[in-house]
């Protein structure tokens, strides 16, 4: 990754959009990124394409469809607004944070079509735990969060509700790729300089995971980077969460997919438990 790698951080409006900010403002400021905002207009929120209009006679219906055409005309332009609000507000925030180098995007259509547009010039996608719709769901996952993971070949960094400093890391490792992808990118991220990093295995030692354990801790040394390793027995959506919760930890990396139960976290059901369970931003890597 070079120096110039966007910051692409998508915005809804929703509760979370200010925390996606103030995390956005921090890469930022260890990184000396850019920030790139989106915004995105649904499809359904643009038009109504429903026709109302039932058995009317042939003048009425004609009236009322050329009515109801100019109410969508007035809805499309109207959410358009609203978008561009909700990116000044967002500019304000990072601005706010010492962010210089800040550039909005609204964008029509469907979210992860925008993630991939715009992908190949970012160095991590920043989204919100919960979309705007689901803020009065509780428990529920924004819908758009497993489909960008899924599809962006990017880190993809959930951000939680709020945002608090962070300075105490946790690495997911499973002896995956992805996972070591993980270690690769925590070692050349000015990101985690100056972090305290854990590395933690979850389920039973084996040759194998001690060698890939003391691997990945030597990557980091070498980057500067000192990390502590464990192995710790259970079940990994409720070992991890636990572990972040008594030993404080501000951040989970974790691989997106790999070989091992973890494995299940994110293409299996177990995606939303992981995630919710976790009261602090999880890092995903592809």
């Amino acid at each position: 990754m070079t120096q110039q790698d966007k910051i692409v951080a998508l915005v809804d409006g929703s509760i979370y959009s200010a925390s996606v900010c103030d995390h956005a403002a921090w890469i930022s400021q260890r990184t000396g990124a850019p920030v790139e905002l989106i915004h995105v207009l649904g499809r359904r929120e643009l038009a109504d394409t429903h026709d109302h209009s039932g058995a009317i006679a042939l003048g009425a219906r004609t009236a009322l469809l050329n009515r109801l055409a100019e109410l969508d005309a007035q809805r499309s332009k109207l959410m358009s607004h609203k978008g561009r609000a909700i990116l000044e507000d967002a500019s304000a925030i990072l601005a706010k944070g010492g962010v210089t180098d800040i550039s909005t995007r609204l964008r029509h259509g469907d979210v992860v079509e925008a993630v991939a547009e715009v992908e190949a010039g970012a160095r991590v996608i920043i989204i919100g735990k919960r979309g705007e719709d689901a803020d009065f769901a509780k428990g529920h996952l924004g819908s758009n969060l497993e489909r960008i993971v899924r599809a962006s070949h990017k880190p993809v960094f959930v951000a939680s509700r709020a945002f608090k400093p962070i300075s105490k890391v946790l690495v997911a490792y499973d002896g995956g790729a992805s996972a070591m992808k993980a270690v690769d990118h925590i070692a050349r991220s000015p990101l985690f300089q100056g972090l305290s990093v854990h590395i933690v295995t979850v389920g039973s030692s084996t040759p194998e995971i001690t060698k890939g354990l003391d691997n990945a801790k030597a990557m980091l040394k070498a980057a500067g980077i000192d990390a502590d390793t464990s192995i710790l027995p259970g079940q990994p959506e409720t070992a991890l969460g636990k572990l972040v919760d008594e030993a404080q930890f501000d951040m989970l990396v974790m691989g997106a997919y790999g070989h091992s139960r973890i494995r299940s976290l994110i293409i299996g059901s177990t995606t939303t438990a992981m995630i919710r369970s976790c009261k602090v931003p999880v890092v995903l890597m592809r």
